[in-house]
């Protein structure tokens, strides 16, 4: 059995981050989405995550299986919802970017074991509430989110078009009841 666990993304590890969010994005372009097919994410936005302490790996043994970014406070892109409402709009919440998973890993569901990962350092912070975001055409990103129970709360932009349109979805760890 494999050592699987996350931890802080160094500048050193950029080239192996880059080389998974092109594998990424390579992916998203075969399903037929436009998301991720302007340049974004790129090795500036993935430096300044590290730069801020926001950036993770998901490593198997010594090798790096994904990149996300979990950022904790208010995120500009979610200030304004279409379609529907935040079910907590003014609690403190953290939201789950750029997550890609190598190509070599993919089909092993550690995304799942990532997106674990990812809110439980959340909830270890004091942060019950967790937002991400995803363009309309990702079956795969909706599928994993809704199986977290994740809710799907409306239409966010990240930036102006339909190409910035993207479905909301929001997890509220103070609705779980144990």
């Amino acid at each position: 059995m494999s050592a699987i666990y996350i931890k802080k993304a160094e500048k050193q590890h950029l080239p192996q981050m880059m080389a998974i969010i092109e594998d990424a994005k390579t992916l998203l372009k075969k399903d037929g989405s436009s998301q991720w097919q302007d340049g974004y994410p790129d090795q500036t936005a993935l430096q300044m995550d590290i730069d801020k302490g926001d950036c993770y790996l998901l490593m198997v043994d010594d090798e790096i299986a994904g990149t996300a970014t979990l950022v904790a406070g208010e995120d500009p892109n979610y200030a304004v919802i279409y379609e529907g409402e935040w079910q907590e709009a003014s609690l403190p919440y953290a939201a789950i970017h750029r997550i890609a998973i190598s190509g070599k890993f993919r089909g092993l569901q550690l995304g799942k074991l990532f997106f674990s990962n990812l809110i439980s350092l959340a909830y270890a912070k004091g942060i019950e509430h967790i937002r991400i975001d995803t363009h309309e055409i990702n079956q795969r990103m909706q599928k994993l989110v809704l199986s977290f129970g994740f809710t799907y709360r409306g239409i966010i932009y990240v930036s102006a078009g339909i190409e910035g349109k993207r479905k909301a979805y929001e997890l509220n760890l103070t609705d779980i009841k144990i």
